[in-house]
């Protein structure tokens, strides 16, 4: 984990500034990073400007400009900045979601079948999902696991997903004896 503490709001608005440059690969505007977070433009600015004494963005000038992550707001932010990162598929409602990939799956109460969970942690935006929305992850690229659920819960601060697993299975395709 991190040594740098930030504030839930602080948290939230640094990963919609790294999803969004991540989709753009290039300065984000705070006008857009508030749209995404349900905050007011001056809000935005305002979180940036100790974002920035923390070396956590830069800011970039001009007509072009806005604000880019550092390589610090990664390690805070608990994310490997790779470049070419294994794809995990994620599949919402039905509908592949093309700007996201998923990032880690954290199985929890795998001992209480009627209430297994699992949290899905993604690269890319939350705001499209709702409660009750399908889901299907995977297959993760080297045991093939599928998970299949339904959105119980949306944690914007770790842009995770929290699942109600409707149905698991590794290797996808091998046939059930």
């Amino acid at each position: 984990m991190s040594s740098i503490e930030l504030t839930s709001s602080q948290q939230t608005i640094l990963q919609e500034l790294v999803n969004l440059y991540r989709e753009a690969e290039q300065a984000v505007k705070g006008e857009e990073i508030a749209e995404q977070v349900d905050r007011n433009a001056g809000t935005v600015r305002n979180q940036m400007q100790s974002l920035k004494a923390l070396q956590l963005v830069e800011g970039v000038p001009g007509p072009k400009g806005g604000y880019k992550p550092t390589s610090t707001a990664y390690k805070a932010l608990d994310i490997q900045d790779m470049d070419q990162a294994a794809d995990v598929p994620l599949a919402h409602n039905g509908e592949q979601v093309e700007k996201a990939n998923v990032a880690e799956i954290d199985l929890t109460s795998v001992h209480h079948p009627e209430k297994c969970r699992a949290n899905i942690t993604l690269q890319g935006s939350l705001t499209d999902f709702s409660e009750g929305d399908d889901v299907t992850v995977g297959p993760t690229p080297l045991s093939q696991l599928q998970i299949v659920g339904k959105v119980d819960g949306i944690d914007d601060t770790d842009n995770a997903l929290v699942l109600t697993i409707e149905d698991m299975e590794a290797p996808i395709g091998a046939t059930k004896k």
